[in-house]
């Protein structure tokens, strides 16, 4: 909004703070961090008083989260708020790659509220159907990433290649697709313990900002040999405000928490990141600097396929952050030891920007 108004000044004056991309993004961090904790206290109070009993628990997890009973879910509203409304101020509102990445994490969010809110009235920790909800994510991801790719090109592109692999043409979207839905629950169940789930996004998003940045400079993309997307550098605002927001929740998300974000924040969040991969064409670089979530997505499939199959389990319970939990370790030293690897992921994807 901010943009399009000094734009009507003619960027004269201090309006002409708002032509660049660094100051917005500044901003959008600024906007829902201080958002995020102003609203903070009397949303969580607010959704204590609706939801009563908070977030059920499940019986057969760890004895340890029984003591979290109680606590209110859907906190990822406050999230998606503070996101939202950042963006709407600091975006350009003639970037489709923005509004693409808005339609995603909003429809993804709307996705998860609905699941949650079957949950908490249903007193259950079985939400809405996993074959309606993945048909609901796809649907959302399609027209997202349709809206991104429209006029665009279609190249896949992977780390350590110079220059486009192939051409996947329309079959491009189902890819892009697979990428947004996939990122979006592995981010879900990552969001097992206090803040887990948090700092990974974070520290993903801190490492997109750049990239985008990169992406959408023609003189650095040039340099560096990575894809140049011209207008992906205003996904920035949008990383920035996932940073700030995600900020804010972790103030009230630290153990103990005050506040579960819920699918409504974790579908939302992965949902954003992997809009962002298919934006910026780092698609495969997602995997290693989201590596965290793919290893929690890739713990629950293993255990799954093994004991439909043999009857034991690989872990002694998945997603992984239980199964160490189960081993011993407290719930603070998972946490932290799981955002130091979040962080040396974050690292080595980044370094393939310049191995090319």
């Amino acid at each position: 909004m901010f943009l399009w108004i000094a734009e009507q000044f003619g960027y004269e004056g201090i309006f002409n703070l708002f032509r660049y991309l660094t100051f917005r993004a500044g901003a959008a961090t600024a906007t829902a961090l201080f958002l995020g904790l102003l609203i903070g206290p009397k949303f969580i109070g607010w959704l204590r008083v609706r939801q009563g009993k908070g977030q059920p628990i499940r019986e057969d997890g760890p004895q340890t989260h029984l003591a979290k009973r109680g606590t209110p879910t859907m906190g990822g509203l406050m999230i998606l708020t503070c996101v939202t409304v950042a963006m709407l101020l600091w975006m350009d509102f003639f970037n489709r790659y923005l509004w693409g990445c808005l339609i995603i994490t909003v429809g993804f969010g709307l996705i998860g509220f609905l699941d949650d809110y079957d949950k908490v009235t249903k007193k259950s920790h079985k939400g809405v159907s996993g074959k309606v909800r993945l048909a609901a994510e796809f649907v959302v991801a399609g027209a997202g990433c349709a809206i991104m790719i429209w006029g665009a090109g279609t190249e896949l592109y992977i780390p350590f290649y110079n220059g486009p692999v192939i051409d996947l043409g329309w079959f491009y979207i189902v890819f892009a697709a697979f990428v947004v839905v996939g990122a979006g629950n592995a981010v879900n169940l990552t969001d097992g313990l206090d803040g887990l789930a948090t700092m990974p996004v974070i520290i993903a998003s801190l490492a997109f900002l750049l990239i985008s940045y990169l992406v959408g400079n023609a003189i650095f993309s040039s340099y560096l040999g990575i894809p140049h997307v011209l207008g992906s550098g205003d996904l920035t605002v949008l990383c920035s405000a996932i940073i700030g927001a995600g900020l804010a929740f972790l103030w009230f998300n630290a153990p103990p928490a005050a506040v579960f974000m819920g699918d409504t924040g974790s579908l939302a969040l992965g949902g954003a990141l992997g809009a962002i991969a298919v934006a910026t064409r780092h698609e495969i670089v997602l995997a290693i600097i989201g590596g965290l979530f793919v290893l929690e997505a890739v713990s629950v499939i293993v255990q799954v396929f093994f004991y439909k199959r043999t009857g034991k389990r690989v872990f002694k319970m998945a997603p992984i952050h239980h199964h160490f939990e189960q081993v011993g370790w407290s719930e603070p030293t998972v946490v932290i030891r799981f955002w130091i690897i979040s962080f040396v992921l974050a690292l080595a994807g980044l370094s393939t920007l310049k191995l090319r």
